[in-house]
């Protein structure tokens, strides 16, 4: 049986599992693919070892998968993952994580979109495998594993759209013309395969679909180590990639507007707030003629309604980046000017209550507030520390478009 792939014609899917020291995690992922809705004929299972020395290279064997030496003693997934694909006999190179496990239609939900010549690269839906704590219930929906509910693609262009390595399938060609993944990189490796595959011409896509269910880190220690460690890739990527930025549109009304009513919540009395209100008067005036020349009629209600909404998006949106990056500095700057606290604050509920709706937790808000306070001060301390490493503070650099 082979599915139709327009010309490409699938031959087989080779799926890697880098490992290292896992041989509690490396059965469920195994009997996960063993238990793949697709051709046995056409797939093969290679896990490459990487310097483990416990049994985990056993459980491999147990399990009938092809055992590859990484040729290093913790060189890293990128370089495990590499030394996989080389061996490689199919058109297409599945990748998934020793500590994951596949649904039966992974592969069957995610090979169509290889009908498209142009696709070099499809993602799908991250799931968490466990949910009996709370720490477990924040990541499974808000890892950055997890690229939410909407189809998305990308080609060329400056966005910073990737697809996560653990539930990855790549075209073998488009992956040999770029060289495969860096070997050097410990993290952010498959963000920088992704660019790189959509610099080269191809496009990527994700599907919220194809699931891969992963073992998140559910203890708080290592899951702000392993925040810090995802923040410590953004120095080097945005020197490798240095077209590619945080891009935000800045309406300049809108943009006026927020920065009044901060004004008043730091403190700077009920003025700005009452020019806030003006502003806010004559966008929606000014809206609603434009629409009248067009021949539309909306009353003023439906207008400032919609233009609230525009507002609170631009807030969450610069709020969301100034958490990201610069929130251990706004709180060392709020103890000598309290009001800035306040700000901040309010800030980090309003942006988090977002992003818990949105996202769709599970989870008390109160706790998810701890968390993802705690999650923003860990990665933007790996930013900090990862831009001093590189010597480049590019990464904070938000790219405003005003029209």
């Amino acid at each position: 049986e082979v599915l139709g792939l327009g010309d490409r014609g699938l031959a087989g899917v080779m799926i890697t599992i880098p490992v290292r020291k896992r041989p509690a995690e490396l059965p469920d992922c195994l009997t996960s693919v063993a238990g793949l809705d697709y051709p046995k004929s056409l797939l093969e299972v290679i896990v490459v070892d990487d310097g483990s020395n416990d049994h985990t290279p056993d459980v491999a064997r147990e399990f009938g998968a092809v055992l590859v030496d990484s040729g290093a003693v913790g060189g890293g997934p990128a370089a495990a993952r590499n030394r996989g694909a080389s061996r490689a006999g199919g058109q297409i190179l599945a990748f998934i994580d020793s500590d994951c496990t596949a649904s039966a239609r992974w592969l069957r939900e995610l090979l169509p979109v290889f009908g498209d010549a142009k696709v070099a690269a499809v993602g799908g839906w991250v799931d968490g495998m466990h949910e009996a704590g709370a720490l477990d219930r924040y990541e499974a929906v808000m890892s950055s594993l997890n690229l939410g509910r909407r189809t998305m693609s990308g080609g060329a262009g400056g966005d910073t759209f990737y697809l996560p390595s653990c539930n990855l399938l790549v075209w073998r060609e488009a992956f040999s013309v770029v060289g495969g993944f860096r070997s050097e990189l410990t993290v952010g490796e498959d963000v920088d395969l992704t660019w790189r595959l959509r610099d080269a011409g191809w496009s990527i896509v994700y599907l919220p679909r194809g699931a891969v269910r992963h073992a998140h880190r559910n203890r708080l220690r290592p899951f702000m180590k392993r925040r810090f460690d995802y923040g410590t890739s953004e120095g080097l990527l945005q020197q490798l990639h240095p077209v590619r930025g945080k891009k935000v549109p800045l309406p300049p009304v809108l943009a006026a507007i927020l920065f009044l009513i901060a004004l008043t919540v730091l403190g700077f009395g009920p003025l700005p707030l009452a020019l806030a209100s003006v502003l806010v008067a004559v966008d929606a005036l000014a809206t609603r003629r434009r629409i009248v020349r067009q021949g539309m009629n909306l009353d003023l209600a439906a207008i400032l309604a919609a233009r609230g909404r525009a507002a609170a998006s631009l807030a969450y949106y610069l709020g969301y980046h100034l958490l990201r990056y610069y929130l251990a500095p706004l709180l060392l700057a709020s103890c000598l000017y309290p009001p800035l606290g306040v700000l901040v604050l309010l800030v980090l509920l309003g942006v988090a209550t977002v992003d818990h709706r949105v996202r769709r937790a599970r989870l008390f808000l109160p706790i998810f507030w701890g968390y993802y306070f705690l999650e923003q001060l860990s990665y933007g301390a790996g930013v900090f520390w990862g831009c001093l490493r590189q010597r480049t503070f590019a990464s904070y650099r938000l790219q405003l478009r005003t029209n």
